[in-house]
């Protein structure tokens, strides 16, 4: 069952599209990156992989997107933004896990702490610019406060698993994916298989937090 909302944050109007679970334990709340929305495949695909396994799965799309505007602002914009929507996810009385993809990863990093997630999901976090590891965004990553899963393309160009730092997180390597989870036609698995790992890695971490 879907349905979807309207929420007014302090940055604009933010929608939230509901993929409830019948039997909810917990509710993973997920924005998109700075370049697209919640059509992504790996949001689409945990929308519909979740939800039978007791997590409802509440995409968030950010007021900039909302808005019809083609570029994200400032992250502390969208973090106004994110800010704003949480009482409505946490509103159903279950744990939250705050996640996001790309620019979505950095804003539930960086807020997690202060409004209590029970987890953070970061997929393809941007760890650094393309071709400027010097960069480096891991000290948002390292200080997320909360049990952290980063799910990450083995070919991402903001960041491959192997240049992470050492930390209180798990990681995920989605081999030879790039920053949008895609695969070359080459590659050893197909574009299905690869959206396998993530939605059975994700799956499989949800199941072990202890809420």
């Amino acid at each position: 069952m879907t349905d979807s909302e309207i929420i007014e944050t302090g940055a604009g109007d933010a929608r939230i599209t509901w993929h409830h679970a019948r039997k909810a334990r917990l509710v993973l709340a997920v924005s998109h990156g700075a370049g697209g929305g919640i059509e992504a495949r790996d949001l689409q695909a945990l929308a519909g992989a979740l939800p039978p396994l007791g997590v409802s799965v509440a995409l968030v799309e950010q007021p900039w997107r909302v808005a019809g505007k083609k570029l994200a602002p400032a992250p502390k914009t969208l973090d106004t933004g994110w800010r704003g929507l949480w009482p409505a996810v946490v509103g159903r009385g279950l744990p939250v896990v705050a996640g996001g993809r790309s620019a979505g990863a950095r804003v539930a990093c960086r807020t997690a702490a202060e409004l209590g997630a029970a987890g953070v999901l970061a997929l393809s976090f941007p760890l650094h610019p393309p071709g400027k590891p010097e960069k480096s965004r891991a000290p948002e990553l390292l200080g997320a406060g909360a049990p952290t899963l980063v799910v990450q393309g083995g070919n991402d160009p903001f960041g491959q698993p192997a240049e992470f730092p050492e930390g209180a997180y798990e990681l995920v390597e989605v081999p030879f994916a790039d920053h949008g989870f895609a695969v070359p036609k080459r590659a050893s698995l197909t574009q299905d298989e690869a959206l396998d790992v993530i939605t059975s890695a994700v799956g499989g971490w949800l199941g072990s937090l202890s809420l």
